[in-house]
């Protein structure tokens, strides 16, 4: 089936729950999208919060505390939040090629496997039994055990016993979380065959962020082509396809009947009405202005960024392309301009920096989404006021 743009972005705001109603609670937006990137953990929080729009920050700590969300380095090597069943498979995945990535790392901070092993056997000895440990803490405890964490050692070691599925972030304390044993947390891990469990990847990963192609599923998750294609064969027929120009584009779906609907590649006329049939409409955003936060999934969820925004105004959402990316204002599916924070006493300030002026419309829409972040925090927000035009042509 062809589709345009503007369908791809349509479809995309329903699947990350951008859309309509959103999702009901900050664990059905992780369930939705499989993993969410947070090593910001209070923007992770929002990115939670804004798809489930009756949430608030105390319901994602909350979700954190008794299970229903764990937070670890499933992929990439970065911390994201992940459904607690799916974490175990995801690791067996992922963690070969990033343990392997690893090696020269590990070398430069004079790490061996003894010390991993040595740091896993302290690890499960201060922790089994339902303890757990702040960072500082464990890594004092490596210390008392003659484990050297100085400079990047502690760290390293860490994300090393995580992604090999001894350790994960458990319950907050404050504003950061406590270590504690995988398999005490996880109590029911899905244990899927390896092929079972690419397939399982690639649906999962459409389901909150299809439609999208399989080398943006090979970014996201960091897996070899070769293993994108053994999951695009396994999962074959919980798939549909869109073609927009001449790239393929897959999404979730229950059934292949409608996406058969216009295999003319050269018909064009019945794009829109073809494309929303297959998708029972999609329901517009909920605010003319989405206020979405760094390193929001939106965005760093695909390879090809090209539908959401231009190559020139990339910078601009990361400023020297340092890897640090600004909170975003999306209008119609594309990213309009980044907004910032800024903190008093008892309230914070937030400054919109739209890529060009906005409507009124668009200004409304984007203070309404800024009251839906103060309903979240349990803030007071003020709006310092951005650049207006008159009509809606530009933003």
């Amino acid at each position: 089936m062809r589709a345009s743009r503007q369908d791809v972005l349509a479809l995309r705001l329903r699947a990350h729950g951008l859309a309509g109603d959103g999702l009901p609670s900050p664990a059905a937006v992780v369930e939705r999208m499989l993993a969410v990137q947070a090593q910001d953990f209070r923007a992770a929080f929002w990115a939670l919060g804004v798809r489930s729009p009756a949430s608030t920050a105390a319901d994602v700590s909350a979700a954190i505390d008794n299970g229903s969300i764990v937070r670890s380095w499933p992929m990439r090597g970065t911390l994201h939040f992940v459904p607690p069943a799916e974490l175990g498979w995801m690791l067996a995945l992922t963690t070969p090629r990033l343990l392997a990535k690893q090696r020269t790392r590990r070398a430069q901070l004079g790490i061996d496997e003894h010390d991993v092993e040595r740091a896993r056997e302290v690890a499960v000895g201060a922790l089994e039994g339902g303890h757990e440990l702040t960072r500082a803490g464990f890594l004092r405890t490596l210390e008392e055990n003659g484990i050297d964490t100085a400079g990047q050692r502690g760290y390293h070691l860490i994300w090393h016993l995580a992604q090999t599925g001894t350790l994960c972030w458990g319950r907050t304390e404050g504003t950061a979380q406590v270590l504690v044993l995988l398999d005490e947390w996880v109590r029911e891990p899905r244990m899927l065959e390896r092929d079972e469990a690419l397939g399982e990847f690639l649906v999962r990963y459409l389901r909150g962020h299809g439609p999208a192609t399989l080398k943006d599923f090979a970014w996201w998750s960091q897996l070899t082509m070769i293993d994108a294609k053994t999951a695009l064969a396994v999962a074959g027929d919980r798939l549909g396809e869109l073609r927009l120009g001449d790239v393929t584009l897959y999404y979730e779906s229950d059934t292949n009947a409608n996406t058969n609907a216009n295999t003319d590649a050269n018909t064009d006329a019945n794009t829109h009405a073809n494309t929303h049939a297959a998708f029972s409409s999609p329901p517009p955003p909920r605010d003319a202005v989405l206020a979405l936060p760094a390193f929001d999934e939106y965005l760093l969820g695909y390879q090809n960024r090209d539908h959401v925004i231009d190559a020139e105004l990339f910078e601009r959402v990361v400023p020297g392309k340092n890897g640090m990316f600004l909170p975003i204002m999306v209008a119609g599916g594309r990213i309009a301009g980044t907004w910032r924070t800024t903190r008093a006493a008892r309230s914070l300030g937030v400054r919109p920096e739209p890529f060009a002026a906005l409507s009124q419309r668009r200004l409304a829409g984007f203070e309404r989404s800024i009251r839906r972040y103060s309903h979240f925090l349990g803030t007071t927000i003020s709006v310092t006021p951005a650049a207006v035009n008159g009509g809606d042509a530009s933003l």
